[in-house]
C-alpha cells in the first residue's frame, strides 16, 4: 500500500504542480501583455485646407490659411519628434520636438509663424499643397506610413484617406 499512495501521491503532487505552472504561465503572459504591450497610437491626418481661402497672393496670411490637422484619436500622449508630413512632389515638414496630447489635434500651417501646442509653422514663403491634385502622408520616426490623404485625381482617387475615409475640398 505504501508504493500505492507514494504513485499517488507522486501523481497528485506533479499534477499540482503542472497546474501552477500553467496558472503561472497565464498570469505572467496576462501580465506582460498589459504592462510591455506597445500602444497602437491612432495618430491620422483629420482634415486638409489645401485651398487656402480667398486669392492665392503668396502673403504669408494666405499661406498659412494652407493647412493639414493630424490628430491623436488616443488618450495616451504620442512623441511626435522626427515624424514627417510631405507632398506628393516630396515637400517635407518635419515635427521637431513636439508631443501631441491624447485626443487632440494638431494644425500644420504652410507660411512663417510661431509655433504653439496647437499649431506648428513650416515657415515655407511657397504653396505646398496642390489644389486640383495631391497626396498628404505622414510617417513616424522610423519612416513608416502612418495615414494618407489624398484628394482630386481622378475620379477614384478623390478624397482618398489612408483609412478608408474621404475627405474633400476646392481647386486651386
Amino acid at each position: 500500500m505504501s508504493a500505492f499512495m507514494s504513485v499517488a501521491a507522486r501523481r497528485t503532487a506533479a499534477a499540482a504542480l503542472a497546474a501552477g505552472a500553467l496558472v503561472g504561465t497565464f498570469a505572467a503572459s496576462a501580465s506582460a501583455d498589459a504592462g510591455g504591450r506597445l500602444h497602437r497610437d491612432r495618430v491620422e491626418i483629420s482634415g486638409a485646407q489645401y485651398n487656402s481661402p480667398g486669392w492665392d497672393n503668396g502673403s504669408n496670411r494666405s499661406l498659412n490659411k494652407e493647412w493639414i490637422d493630424v490628430t491623436n484619436t488616443s488618450r495616451h500622449a504620442v512623441n511626435l519628434d522626427g515624424w514627417t508630413l510631405s507632398a506628393r512632389d516630396g515637400r517635407t515638414y518635419t515635427f521637431h520636438h513636439y508631443r501631441l496630447a491624447g485626443r487632440s489635434t494638431v494644425r500644420v500651417h504652410t507660411g512663417v509663424g510661431r509655433d504653439s501646442g496647437r499649431d506648428v509653422y513650416q515657415d515655407r514663403r511657397r504653396y505646398v499643397w496642390d489644389n486640383r491634385s495631391d497626396t498628404a502622408t505622414l510617417r513616424d520616426h522610423r519612416n513608416w506610413r502612418v495615414d494618407t490623404l489624398s484628394w482630386g485625381g481622378d475620379r477614384n482617387d478623390r478624397g482618398h484617406h489612408g483609412d478608408g475615409r474621404g475627405h474633400g475640398g476646392g481647386h486651386r
